[in-house]
């Protein structure tokens, strides 16, 4: 496509604003999504199939650009060039010297990756990109199997996918927060070089997890945070215990307020447990988890931690401070910010695709960037991915919360992805009954 003078501009959603002011080679604020298929990929039917889907999400056909107050993303001519996976999981995606796409599109024998810079999306929206590749792709490479309309995913208008939904929702907040901070726990251990990430994934069945779960009375997600949570008081010491294990658990606002956005529309709420001031048995844990999911996944809750934050960008007087000046002050914001915070435990959810589709498609990997440790969950079918990043050489942590579940009974399978292993292969195979659309949600 020739190159022409662009004139489309937007302006960075809330969350995405302090992505830029933020990001660093130790932590790309880029994530990760892979669809493992059934046979390897086919590139030039691959690149046909992006730059197909691609024209269903212009929004992400820009490029970002620094203004005098806050950055913004400008429309481009570039387009997505894919390739043989040759980058490091989760490498930057933003380069301040030369305009660039903030996605990478890459195969890795029967894989498909796709990363995404934050300022772009969330994990919801980047999902959403990532299953219509998936399906062009299938419509090129299978075109006899799936003619006739077989494989049809449903898409919101254009318009509806680039709104901001957090302009949309703002509303101004007139009570000052109760909430007092306090230093959360930090994992100790020798740091990889910064732009190395250890990636270690378990695989393991939905149904049994949630067979384990139910014996708690709680929901996967519950249970897989109160697993982490004690899987991390194995890694304190004795004097350590003084602080709180905090995790925090990005939550998709979509759930609680109309929106197809393909743009950021999420929060975060905090689950802390303090082991100087409670038992620390299991059951007690879940049972801090379960009270707090109960107390903090509501509407109004989400509606005043979403408000909050973004008062600071409607602020006149913050507005007009120039950009080097914000950039400074957004990453002091994110140093007290990360003090509180011990880890992250983000829960995709369950990924569904046309009954077509299913023959062809293995399993779906989720991963994202940190200066800490944080696990990223989803599942595909009977298939439920838990894919660790860390910033650290050890990997104890990931191996005792591996542990914590097969004591429980969960078979797990485990995979070095940081070394770009391809996970083992399922016995099903193309043509074979597999269901997709119907399994129990992993919530």
């Amino acid at each position: 496509m020739p190159n022409s003078r662009q004139v489309g501009w937007s302006r960075l959603d809330n969350a995405a604003k302090i992505f830029p002011s933020t990001s660093e080679r130790s932590d790309t604020r880029v994530f990760r999504f892979s669809c493992q298929l059934t046979e390897p990929i086919v590139e030039d039917l691959l690149q046909q199939a992006v730059l197909s889907a691609a024209d269903s999400f212009p929004q992400y056909l820009v490029v970002m650009k620094r203004g005098i107050f806050w950055y913004y993303l400008e429309q481009t001519s570039l387009r997505p060039v894919v390739g043989e996976e040759r980058h490091r999981p989760c490498a930057p995606l933003y380069f301040a010297e030369r305009p660039s796409l903030l996605f990478r599109v890459s195969y890795y024998r029967r894989r498909i990756n796709l990363e995404i810079y934050h300022v772009l999306s969330d994990g919801t929206g980047a999902l959403e990109f990532l299953k219509t590749i998936v399906v062009r792709y299938l419509q090129l490479r299978y075109p006899e199997e799936l003619a006739g309309g077989k494989l049809v995913l449903r898409s919101a208008p254009v318009s509806e996918k680039n709104a901001d939904s957090f302009q949309k929702y703002y509303q101004k907040v007139r009570e000052r927060s109760q909430e007092k901070s306090r230093r959360a726990y930090h994992l100790r251990g020798e740091r990889r070089e910064e732009d190395d990430l250890q990636l270690i994934e378990g695989i393991a069945s939905v149904k049994q997890v949630l067979e384990a779960a139910h014996q708690y009375h709680t929901t996967l997600t519950i249970f897989l945070t109160a697993v982490y949570i004690q899987a991390i008081q194995q890694e304190m010491y004795l004097r350590d215990q003084k602080h709180p294990v905090v995790i925090r658990v990005p939550v998709n606002l979509r759930s609680y307020f109309p929106s197809e956005t393909a743009k950021n529309f999420f929060g975060m709420i905090e689950v802390a447990y303090d082991f100087s001031q409670s038992p620390g048995d299991f059951d007690d844990i879940i049972r801090v988890v379960d009270e707090t999911f109960k107390r903090e996944l509501k509407r109004e809750r989400l509606e005043i931690r979403m408000n909050r934050l973004a008062q600071l960008e409607h602020n006149p007087l913050i507005q007009l401070v120039p950009l080097p000046i914000k950039n400074v002050v957004l990453r002091m914001a994110r140093h007290i910010n990360d003090v509180g915070e011990t880890a992250v435990i983000s829960n995709i959810g369950r990924v569904t695709l046309p009954e077509a589709a299913c023959p062809y498609v293995e399993s779906f990997h989720v991963f994202a960037s940190t200066l800490k440790t944080q696990i990223c969950l989803c599942s595909f079918g009977d298939r439920l991915q838990m894919g660790f990043a860390s910033a650290f050489e050890t990997p104890g942590l990931q191996r005792n919360f591996f542990r914590l579940l097969t004591e429980k009974g969960i078979l797990v399978q485990i995979n070095a992805t940081d070394t770009l292993q391809e996970p083992a292969p399922q016995t099903q195979h193309k043509g074979g009954k597999k269901s997709c659309g119907t399994a129990t949600a992993a919530k």
